[in-house]
Parts: C-alpha cells; structure tokens; sequence
C-alpha cells in the first residue's frame, strides 16, 4: 500500500507519502505546502489539488487518509476545509485510492499508544522513528502520523506498529 497522508489548511497543508512491505516503513515524500493568502480562494483550491494530483499520479498511491474534522471556533474555516476535503475525496475517486478517515484521538493512538497526547509528543515519536527528519511546521508531524494511522489501521499492521514502539 502506498498512502497519502494530508493535513489540509489553507495557509499550509502538511502531507506525507509513505509504504510499508514487511518491516520495511519509507517515507516517500513529504513536506508543507503553502498556499499564498494574497491569492483568491479559487486559485489556492486549484494550486492544492494539482499538488496533491502530481503526487498521486507520481507515486502511484493506492490510499489517501484524512483527520475527521472538527467544528472549532470559527465556522468559516471549518467550511473553508471541507473545500479542501472534498479535493481529496474527488482525487480519491478520480484514481481509484481507498478513502480513510480517523479521528485525531485514533491518530494520536495508533502513533503514541496514547489517545491524549500533544503535538509535541508525536513529534518527539516521530523523529525517533524517523532520525533524518527536519520537522519545522506541525502541520507535517500531523500529516506524517495520519499517513501511519492508515498503515497501521489493520491487525497486521498492528504487530508492525508494535514492531516500531519496541526500538
């Protein structure tokens, strides 16, 4: 499986591609990317999905998953994701690639072993995972531990999460 994990944002988006055969995890590609406010909401919409379509295609990703979203404090931004969201279901159905969501709290569970835990927590995880790792906006830390929530989702993948915690 080849996944694509995404924290949307219209300000910055982190995503992360990754596989997984046997007890080998690689992160394929990964980073933020930055949607430039001076631009109109039409055009930021347009720069993400050729984005995220580019990476599909690129890395033949069979699975894209998604952090369930949440009502915060400002229902426009909440409305303003779903725009995003519906991109990648679109892109999901356009290249056959199973859709996935999960709650943040099955995030943090499945990377942490620990519904509760803050970003920094799964940071400092992560890089212990994965040492190479230049981690400057927590945007990518989130993207990174969808893209595992997805991995790991099935009861194989379980040992192999467990595999990873043991180093």
């Amino acid at each position: 499986m080849i996944i694509l994990g995404v924290d949307p944002g219209f300000s910055f988006t982190g995503y992360c591609i990754a596989s997984q055969q046997g007890s080998t995890l690689r992160l394929l590609d990964y980073g933020v990317l930055k949607l430039n406010p001076s631009k109109s909401l039409s055009e930021r919409v347009g720069i993400f999905h050729d984005h995220m379509a580019e990476r599909i295609v690129r890395h033949q990703v069979t699975a894209i998953a998604l952090e369930t979203s949440f009502l915060g404090k400002n229902a426009q931004s909440f409305l303003k994701l779903g725009y995003l969201r519906g991109i990648l279901y679109l892109l999901a159905d356009k290249h056959k690639a199973e859709l996935m969501e999960f709650a943040p709290r099955e995030v943090k569970m499945a990377v942490t072993g620990y519904g509760g835990a803050d970003k920094e927590q799964i940071k400092t995880f992560l890089q212990r995972l994965f040492p190479q790792l230049n981690v400057e906006k927590l945007d990518l830390t989130d993207a990174i531990a969808i893209t595992l929530c997805g991995l790991w989702k099935g009861p194989v993948d379980r040992r192999m999460r467990e595999l990873y915690h043991a180093r």
